[in-house]
């Protein structure tokens, strides 16, 4: 789950990290109120959408003019302009792809006076079992080049799970940095309430970038872009005044209604498998024989009938998808439990693509029975390569 820099700056303000003033704004009335109460002289308007690569982000609108996603205003007055142009304009970023994403609010910042930007995030780190500081002298919006054409300028620091991060962790982050003196100690504090707030809340990623050196030397955090696991949701009560279901795809929103693990992708073969790992082989396989998958879809071990239902309409909802591929080893999830899932969805949306279905394990003769008896229009595969050749033929022809 992702939340805006604004609400992400806020929840670290709680840990006493040093961020700017400001203040998020829905209409060009309200950011002329948020620059009036941050009283200048400069301000910083930033649009706030799930998706890096603002600052360099295009807008397809012309009234939107060419100045980006984040824009400087030396005027309450350019603070409105900029507001009214990019509110309700599409902004096309890196990550958003070509079809961009809606600016639908703003945050009013402070500006600031910037001596050197510098990269830093925590995150996930499944290599040693814990929280790992990826760290960088080179921040700014041109890190993904620093990172593909000079990657030795990326550094990661692993915390023992077992003490949290200590004052040599912290040290040996300030000297990848180049941070000494009074701006060391900083930045022993910042990684400490970081890693503070990072276990505490939850999250999946912390990236700040930049993280600035002010001209009078001090640190700041200029972006928040903040990630949390989903499945610790239920610990945390409070992210549902945080999500911004408009930034979050249709069918991803549906699928978190059945406990679905879906996730949106740009091909065109719609996946239903049970396991993440065979989930991701069965990509995988189709990626080999020359296709594109169009989603990650795990309906879980126990997936009931409503859930395969709700699975299957889900990926038919799909514009993109022009055949579906089934993939079912039954283990705790029962092979006729997914077939009558499946017959159940076809009854209620129809079949307008190819469908082929490979069932492996418990009650697998049953299934089998099921889907043959149904009348539908089902192509059976005997193994995971059969089923990716069928389907990749069946939608290519």
């Amino acid at each position: 789950m992702n939340i805006h820099e604004y609400q992400g700056k806020a929840l670290l303000k709680e840990y006493g990290v040093p961020v700017s003033r400001g203040f998020p704004a829905f209409t060009p009335e309200e950011a002329v109120d948020a620059a009036a109460k941050l009283g200048g002289p400069l301000w910083v308007v930033k649009s706030q959408i799930h998706a890096g690569g603002r600052g360099k982000g295009k807008f397809k609108e012309a009234k939107a003019g060419d100045k980006g996603g984040v824009r400087l205003a030396r005027t309450p007055e350019d603070v409105g302009v900029f507001a009214e142009q990019m509110l309700g304009s599409t902004l096309v970023t890196v990550q958003t792809g070509e079809a961009g994403r809606v600016v639908k609010r703003l945050y009013i910042e402070d500006g600031s006076d910037i001596a050197r930007e510098l990269y830093l995030s925590a995150l996930v780190d499944r290599t040693h079992g814990g929280v790992s500081f990826v760290v960088s002298p080179d921040g700014g919006m041109d890190i993904e080049k620093v990172a593909h054409d000079t990657p030795e300028r990326v550094h990661t620091i692993a915390i023992d799970p077992t003490t949290g991060p200590t004052d040599a962790n912290g040290k040996a982050i300030a000297a990848i940095l180049g941070l000494a003196g009074h701006l060391e100690a900083e930045c022993v504090d910042l990684v400490k309430k970081l890693h503070k707030a990072f276990v505490e809340k939850d999250m999946a990623m912390l990236e700040i970038n930049p993280l600035i050196v002010t001209t009078d030397q001090h640190l700041r955090c200029l972006d928040a872009k903040i990630s949390f696991d989903s499945n610790a949701g239920y610990r945390h009560p409070e992210w549902a005044d945080l999500r911004d279901l408009g930034e979050e795809d249709e069918k991803e929103i549906e699928a978190s209604k059945y406990d679905l693990a879906y996730i949106a992708l740009d091909g065109d073969i719609g996946c239903m498998v049970n396991g993440a790992g065979l989930a991701m082989a069965t990509m995988d396989i189709i990626k080999l024989f020359g296709a594109e998958p169009a989603n990650f879809l795990d309906v879980g071990g126990g997936a009931s009938k409503e859930k395969v239902t709700a699975a299957f309409k889900i990926i038919t909802a799909d514009p993109k998808v022009k055949g579906i591929l089934i993939n079912i080893f039954g283990g705790i999830m029962k092979c006729d439990v997914i077939a009558e899932g499946v017959i159940a969805a076809v009854k209620e949306v129809g079949l307008q693509v190819p469908l082929v279905v490979r069932l492996e394990g418990t009650n697998v003769d049953l299934g089998k029975k099921i889907i043959a008896e149904s009348g539908l229009n089902v192509i059976p595969a005997d193994d995971l390569e059969d089923a990716a050749r069928k389907i990749v033929k069946a939608v290519k022809g």
